[in-house]
């Protein structure tokens, strides 16, 4: 009975614990919908009055972007700004020829009288922190706008955006990504459903009661102050925007999100991609765990409540974690639920964390109901397109769960870019990106495993107990055996 206890007592914890963050998740959406009922009007700069147009130095950090280079500089050079106040820097760490590509065309635009310098390193520390550091030395602005090399923000981006840092007390201004190809594939779909949720539902629910919000890595404005004042961008993590930005808010310096204001970005429209971009945000977001719980429960300046969120912030990437543990204890506890009858009433009180699931769906229909439009129509849509979301999202939790593993236990690794396809351009010729991962990670195979492991639990549904089954978790083993089947079967021909 030792092992059955064990089992149950970890199960139990991970339900709980998925159980709070659904709480969380549900506090948020009332924040969220209490911040659409009260618009709270900002003072901001008058941008026709000289004296009120900060100086702007745009940071474009890259390495080894040949698909999207020539894009990126194209579209960064139609941004509306007086130009005797504005500088853009191309943090060049690329290791391939197009530093040479890129240079070029830096001074085909430099040549329009646009104030743009190509920036290179002899060396990657830091990575993407350390480019962002070494380009703040030099840069001139009094506000740093960031855009990794997928964005494609608008020409009145600018326009938009700067007028909030009217109050000083402003460090950070945050818009909502956009989706140029969020229709490209059930990838790319599932990608913008899970984004739109943190856009959305999260980031407006938490900045709405100034609780902490984090600067997404791009697509939003820094002022310079406040990264100086913070400590300045620091490599220790894989998540330097989640770091700097706890550091900022524990500092006093306030967050605006612009959920208003979009910035159309590309999604990683092979599986490998989005693997590696996953991994290097839930590494980092456990490491950022790791660095940050001490400071912000011994911070002075924050409410309990903020304190709190700010925890389940830090904590959601081990929301995959408890998933997985969930999954994979769930058929253990089949046949523990049908062995030991005593045991029936714990299974009456486990079966209430099914609400979890409901709150999932409630909040994610708000925030679906937002960009589509509601209806019966669009409901039923969003029926769908909840469970294959719910359902790929735990195919990944394996994965997600050993960078989550990583983060917690300190072992460290490099920063690991995420492939960019350019799929308007090169839509027939995506196959042939050159810095597509070509092998297959031994995680695979594990999901390959644990996808028949699952369809074994369906098929204990139907031997179990003496009345003809139990099919109580025939749904949760079902999803489980999709959502690891498709990425198992979607990693290995991706390679073929």
């Amino acid at each position: 009975m030792i092992l059955e206890t064990t089992v149950i007592i970890i199960y139990s914890i991970a339900l709980l614990l998925i159980f709070l963050y659904a709480l969380a998740q549900l506090n948020l959406l009332f924040n969220y919908l209490s911040s659409k009922r009260t618009k709270i009007e900002c003072p901001k700069l008058d941008l026709s009055n000289p004296d009120e147009v900060p100086y702007i130095t745009i940071q474009l950090p890259v390495y080894n972007e040949m698909y999207v280079m020539e894009r990126l500089l194209d579209n960064i050079a139609k941004i509306e700004y007086p130009r005797e106040k504005l500088e853009i820097q191309v943090l060049d760490d690329s290791t391939d020829e197009t530093v040479e590509s890129t240079r070029k065309h830096v001074e085909k635009i430099q040549a329009t009288g646009l104030d743009i310098k190509h920036i290179t390193r002899t060396n990657r520390t830091g990575f993407k922190a350390g480019a962002l550091k070494e380009g703040l030395k030099i840069s001139k602005g009094e506000i740093v706008a960031i855009f990794d090399s997928d964005f494609l923000p608008k020409k009145d981006w600018l326009k938009k955006t700067v007028p909030y840092f009217k109050d000083e007390a402003i460090g950070v201004v945050q818009t909502r990504w956009g989706h140029i190809n969020r229709n490209y594939s059930i990838l790319t779909r599932i990608q913008a459903f899970a984004l739109d949720a943190h856009f959305t539902l999260e980031q407006t629910g938490r900045n709405s009661k100034g609780h902490f919000i984090n600067f997404n890595g791009t697509a939003g404005l820094w002022r310079k102050q406040c990264i100086i004042d913070a400590g300045n961008w620091e490599g220790d993590t894989l998540t330097e925007d989640l770091d700097l930005s706890y550091r900022a808010q524990l500092k006093n310096w306030k967050f605006k999100y612009l959920e208003d204001v979009e910035t159309p970005a590309e999604l990683p429209i092979v599986i490998s991609a989005a693997r590696s971009q996953q991994f290097r945000w839930n590494k980092g977001g456990a490491e950022n765990f790791r660095k940050m719980l001490g400071r912000v429960l011994s911070s002075q300046n924050i409410s309990p409540k903020t304190k709190v969120h700010g925890i389940l912030h830090l904590l959601n990437s081990t929301m995959f974690l408890n998933v997985l543990i969930v999954g994979v204890f769930s058929i253990p506890m089949l046949y523990i639920k049908n062995e030991y009858a005593h045991l029936k009433p714990y299974f009456y009180v486990m079966s209430f964390f099914v609400i979890s699931s409901v709150i999932f769906f409630i909040c994610y229909w708000f925030m679906y109901k937002n960009i589509y439009g509601g209806g019966i129509k669009n409901f039923i849509k969003y029926i769908g397109m909840f469970f294959v979301f719910f359902s790929i999202a735990m195919g990944f939790s394996l994965h997600n769960s050993i960078a989550v593993l990583e983060g917690h236990l300190g072992k460290k690794s490099e920063f690991v870019r995420t492939p960019k396809f350019n799929i308007s351009k090169y839509k027939d010729n995506w196959k042939n990106n050159k810095y597509m991962k070509k092998t297959v990670s031994i995680h695979v195979i594990f999901e390959g495993l644990l996808m028949l492991y699952f369809g074994f639990g369906m098929y204990s549904a139907f031997i179990v107990g003496n009345q003809g089954g139990d099919f109580g978790l025939f749904p949760f083993h079902l999803m489980l055996f999709v959502g690891f089947g498709y990425v198992f079967f979607k990693s290995i021909a991706s390679k073929v």
